[in-house]
């Protein structure tokens, strides 16, 4: 516990940045101040537990932050009033014996309080109470001892008032480090409760805790959001520059993958939102994002990461949002490379004899051909040239391949064939 009646002569308790004065000698009068606070200071100590009761009536009446522990827990309140009182007070009769055992109390409770969650504003008007307890009651004790004597403790005032600034200066420093724990382990806390539950590992009976921990409904409706950014030089961003719906406070909860960040996303409109939020994405030019299906409930969050992991593998290299419920094509075919390739394979294999330049106009147009539904005519004018030309190339396709696009079957399976060979390059 810091001095509270330093000697004017000792050396001060930590460096001074500046030069020290010369040193002077206390006075007669600082003498017989710190006899007379000795002497009070003593009775304080006779009478610790009455003062105790006062202190923490004071602060159940005085001071809301307290409250609540105080009816919860008064005896531990009294305790911990008790044994703080009774090393400050010791401190004004034995500064050295007891200045350490009172900074490992103040630090224990500013730690302690910070864990219950009490406001540090409560804890140091606490702290100010109880010191302008001490001392109102060190003024009166002097004053029924010897009325004369009160004008001497004006020269000890200064240096009790400081006590109480040091003490609470303690106080606060361990209640912020405190804090900042606490902030850490919640914040693990959750990064690890987020990271079971998109990997599916999470047990049902943590669901309850972690619905609480995250503030989302246990059975609400989700989708994730898995975003990949474009390559990037060194020094840049983990997290890839996008804005979801709502802006910066919309409700996500983000987590870090090996090859994505995926983003949980809470739903509560109708069928129809997931469309309305993968339009109002923004997303930065190169970024690739994927949202995956729906999903009900935490326990399938994840499967809805799957799906998502799906959609962002359906997303062009080029970067863009697939929304998986309007790419599922696309999505069977990230979902099996192997067969898509062995698809892309059987069905354009036979392109692979034409000069490359021939090749890419014949899957440009049968591409433009089929995103016009099977018309020609707003095919060609996609690709500036007649319908007519259109037609010719598609029938040498099908003369190349031995395909017919009016069939249902080989129209979906060149349909899937120039899928796979878009998102996988064969």
């Amino acid at each position: 516990m810091p001095q509270v009646v330093r000697s004017r002569i000792g050396a001060p308790h930590r460096p001074s940045p500046v030069t020290p004065l010369p040193h002077r000698f206390r006075s007669l009068a600082d003498r017989e101040a710190v006899e007379v606070l000795h002497r009070a200071a003593r009775v304080l100590v006779a009478s610790l537990p009455a003062l105790t009761d006062r202190l923490v009536e004071a602060l159940y009446v005085q001071e809301p932050g307290y409250r609540a522990a105080i009816e919860s827990g008064r005896a531990e309140v009294w305790q911990e009033v008790h044994h703080s009182l009774r090393h400050n007070v010791g401190s004004l009769i034995q500064p050295r014996e007891f200045r350490e055992s009172a900074h490992r109390t103040s630090r224990w409770i500013g730690e302690t309080r910070a864990e219950q969650g009490v406001p540090l504003d409560a804890v140091l008007h606490a702290f100010r109470m109880g010191g302008a307890m001490v001392w109102q009651d060190l003024v009166d004790e002097t004053a029924r001892r010897d009325p004369d004597d009160v004008r001497l403790l004006v020269h000890v005032a200064a240096d009790v008032w400081n006590f109480v600034d040091e003490h609470c200066g303690i106080v606060a420093d361990a209640y912020r480090q405190a804090e900042r724990r606490l902030s850490w382990r919640r914040e693990n806390r959750q990064r690890l409760m987020v990271a079971a539950l998109l990997d599916g590992t999470a047990r049902i009976a943590d669901l309850a805790e972690a619905a609480a921990m995250l503030g989302l409904p246990e059975q609400g409706r989700y989708a994730v959001l898995a975003v990949a950014a474009a390559p990037r030089g060194p020094g840049s961003a983990a997290r890839p520059p996008l804005t979801l719906p709502g802006g910066p406070d919309a409700p996500a909860l983000w987590h870090p993958g090996p090859e994505a960040e995926f983003a949980i996303l809470p739903l509560a409109g109708p069928s129809g939102e997931l469309r309305a939020l993968a339009a109002a994405l923004d997303v930065p030019a190169g970024v690739r994002a994927g949202i995956g299906s729906a999903v009900e409930g935490l326990a399938a969050l994840g499967d809805a990461r799957r799906l998502a992991e799906t959609a962002l593998r359906a997303c062009p290299a080029s970067g863009g949002t697939v929304l998986l419920d309007e790419h599922l094509p696309d999505a069977l075919v990230v979902s099996s490379p192997a067969l898509a390739g062995a698809l892309a394979d059987r069905v354009l294999g036979a392109l692979g004899r034409l000069d490359p330049a021939d090749r890419d106009v014949i899957v440009e147009t049968l591409t433009a051909w089929l995103d016009a539904d099977g018309s020609a005519q707003r095919a060609g004018a996609k690709l500036y040239c007649h319908r007519n030309t259109v037609l010719n190339r598609l029938r040498r396709f099908e003369q190349l391949t031995g395909r017919c696009l009016t069939r249902p079957r080989d129209a979906v399976e060149v349909s899937l064939a120039l899928a796979a060979r878009r998102l996988l390059g064969t």
